[in-house]
C-alpha cells in the first residue's frame, strides 16, 4: 500500500466509526465507558482531527463487535466463503447465521423426522420461524398448527410452545430469536433457538 492509499484509508476511519456508533444507538459517553477511551479522543477520531492507531482501534473493534478490517475498510483478500459451524442442540442440527451475540440471533435448524413428540416449554423472548422445507408442527399454547414450506409464525416465547416434524419427515426452519422481545416484522407484524 502506497502513502496516498494509506492516507485515504485512514481518512475513512472516522466516518466509519461515527456510522457504527450511530447504528448501535451509542453516545460518545457510552462508547467511552465501553472502551476506556476519552470522549474527546473519540470525537477527534470521528471528525478526522486525530489519526487512528492500533491502540485506539482494537478496543473500538471489540466494543462494536466487528473485525478490525471493518473499521479501517481493508480490502477484501483471501477466501470470501463463510465457514458456518453446525452443532447438535436438543437432537437437531443448528447452524448459527449471525456472527456474534446481539439482540436478535438467526439460526437455520434442521429438524429430524424423529422429532414428533412434543415437549412444550416457555422462556423469555420472541421468536419468528420460517419453514424452508418439509412440514413443521408448531404447538403454541392450546393451538396445534401444521406449517408448510414458505409459512411464517411469530410468537411470544412466554407462551408454552414446541416445534418439530409434522409428518415423520425432516424439516428445515429459519429461526430469528430475540431474548428482549424484539419484534421481527413479517408482512404485518426473534441466543440460541429455544423451540
Amino acid at each position: 500500500m502506497q502513502g496516498d492509499e494509506i492516507d485515504a484509508t485512514l481518512d475513512g476511519v472516522g466516518p466509519r466509526l461515527r456510522w457504527l456508533r450511530k447504528q448501535r444507538g451509542m453516545t460518545l459517553t457510552d462508547l467511552a465507558d465501553a472502551t476506556g477511551i476519552s470522549t474527546s479522543t473519540l470525537s477527534r477520531l470521528e471528525t478526522g482531527q486525530r489519526r487512528p492507531s492500533l491502540e485506539l482501534l482494537l478496543p473500538l473493534a471489540r466494543a462494536h463487535r466487528v473485525p478490525l478490517d471493518d473499521l479501517v475498510g481493508a480490502p477484501d483478500v483471501g477466501d470470501p466463503r463463510v465457514r458456518l459451524k453446525p452443532r447438535r442442540v436438543h437432537g437437531r442440527i443448528v447452524v448459527p447465521l449471525t456472527p456474534h451475540a446481539g439482540p436478535v440471533q438467526a439460526w437455520k435448524i434442521l429438524i429430524p423426522g424423529s422429532q414428533v413428540n412434543p415437549r412444550p416449554r416457555a422462556h423469555e423472548g420472541r421468536e419468528w420461524l420460517y419453514v424452508l422445507s418439509g412440514t413443521m408442527r408448531l404447538i403454541l399454547g392450546t393451538r396445534d398448527l401444521r406449517m408448510a414450506a414458505g409459512e411464517v409464525a411469530e410468537f411470544d416465547t412466554h407462551v408454552t410452545h414446541w416445534f418439530g416434524s409434522a409428518d415423520g419427515e425432516p424439516a428445515e426452519v429459519l429461526s430469528l430469536f430475540g431474548r428482549q422481545g424484539e419484534r421481527v416484522h413479517a408482512g404485518e407484524s426473534g441466543a440460541q433457538p429455544e423451540g
